[in-house]
């Protein structure tokens, strides 16, 4: 199955029809800057890569920011955001994985105040997990159930080898397993809490043994109720009072606002024909996936997903990146010490014979890329980052101090703009 994440898979975008539309990021110089390192010339290839996108009905709009050293030096929307609204650099989008990120980063700034320990097992705080857990083995017949050799830590929780799976993502038989259980994958309309949620969660199978291997799937979730578990507040009440305002972050929510709900972008599709179609709302399912699309603003539900539930805007985003590009702070206000923002950066599998897809690495969080040499991939050693299920995506070069992000709304995941997005980046850079 086509990963998520593609190493450094980003996004690029421009505004109404052929018109731009440049705006900054608080905190940060908005204007155009060659002093930045970049090519004004080069930079245009990008615009020309996201206006073919749209034209070859690959994408109906996007939005893309490109800051480098702390400055903004591409932030441009494209195309339309729906039937009659063209899209801009305020639009907000359903961001999908790309939330586990930040539910990562509020993990760690639990783990600076003592309440755990990485290699902890989850049991300790969620007592449904405190129970002998099961893991898949197949056979020649079918499957059996045997007994999990460790219990789960948190550590494997934030890097994907916990075992626990996504129903869309997952083989049988676990597939029909989280499916007659009614999981919920985070991108619908969850009928039951995050508590409920997990609870049963933890009465399923898992896909191989804790630590054995790198199965993506809902271990963030699990991450976002131990929060509220340890804060003893709802998770996205703790992600606006400690990331969300102090980064001023004011565009990012479970469920949009009604006044900022008319800045939403739709959702599209291609047809048989190869034509963009808006998604209506309402649950979808496409024989292996269920999905909601109205989910933000439906007002109905309950499920606050830490893997895939928010919405934010390429400013906000960009925001929260650069704060961990910054080893933890952003305009005076610090989230993170330097060393836990290291530590959540670094690769945590490999020393374990584990890589997540395509040879990489995961770090935290977040993937790990090893640069050109490992991956294949044009960028610098060290670069991280993830992408969303609609196609947004983002990455931080530590080595270049460069922060992207490229935000559209487009289904199923895998469309090449994302990876051609990061070759026009970096190719811009002539410093």
């Amino acid at each position: 199955m086509k990963s998520l994440f593609r190493p450094g898979t980003l996004f690029l975008a421009m505004l109404l029809g052929l018109g731009v539309l440049h705006a900054g990021i608080a905190g940060a110089d908005d204007t155009p800057s060659v002093d930045a390192g970049f090519s004004t010339a080069r930079l245009a290839r990008v615009d020309r890569g996201i206006e073919s996108a749209i034209a070859e009905q690959q994408i109906a709009g996007a939005v893309a920011l490109i800051q480098r050293h702390g400055k903004t030096v591409y932030f441009k929307a494209s195309g339309d955001a729906g039937p009659g609204k063209a899209m801009r650099t305020d639009t907000l989008f359903r961001i999908a994985s790309m939330t586990k990120p930040i539910t990562s980063t509020a993990v760690m700034m639990l783990f600076e105040e003592g309440r755990f320990l990485l290699d902890d097992p989850i049991g300790r705080y969620l007592p449904e997990f405190d129970r002998d857990m099961q893991v898949v083995r197949h056979t020649a017949e079918g499957y059996e159930l045997d007994p999990a050799k460790g219990p789960i830590t948190i550590r494997q929780l934030l890097t994907h080898t916990s075992g626990i799976s996504y129903r869309f993502m997952a083989e049988p038989p676990l597939d029909k397993v989280y499916a007659d259980a009614n999981v919920d994958d985070g991108i619908g309309k969850g009928s039951q809490d995050l508590g409920a949620a997990i609870a049963a969660l933890a009465t399923l199978p898992l896909a191989h043994h804790p630590g054995e291997g790198w199965t993506y799937g809902l271990s963030t979730d699990v991450l976002g109720r131990l929060v509220e578990v340890l804060a003893g507040q709802p998770f996205g009440e703790f992600l606006a009072e400690r990331i969300f305002t102090p980064l001023g972050m004011h565009d990012t929510y479970f469920s949009v606002p009604q006044s900022r709900q008319g800045r939403i972008s739709a959702v599209y599709r291609q047809d048989a024909s190869g034509r963009l179609v808006r998604i209506r709302d309402g649950k979808q399912d496409d024989g292996q996936e269920e999905f909601s699309v109205d989910a933000p603003y439906s007002g109905d539900n309950p499920y606050q997903s830490g893997g895939a539930g928010l919405v934010s805007s390429a400013a906000d985003y960009a925001r929260f990146a650069q704060m961990i590009l910054n080893g933890g702070e952003l305009d005076g206000r610090r989230l993170l010490g330097r060393k836990t923002v290291e530590l959540m950066t670094s690769d945590q599998i490999g020393r374990y014979g584990i890589s997540s897809f395509d040879g990489q690495g995961f770090a935290l969080g977040f993937s790990s890329d090893g640069g050109p040499a490992a991956s294949g991939a044009i960028g610098s050693p060290g670069v991280i980052g993830w992408s969303g299920y609609y196609n947004t995506t983002f990455w931080i070069d530590p080595e270049e101090q460069l922060v992207a992000v490229l935000m559209t709304q487009r289904y199923p995941f895998g469309i090449d703009l994302l990876e051609k997005f990061r070759v026009l980046v970096y190719q811009a850079i002539i410093d």
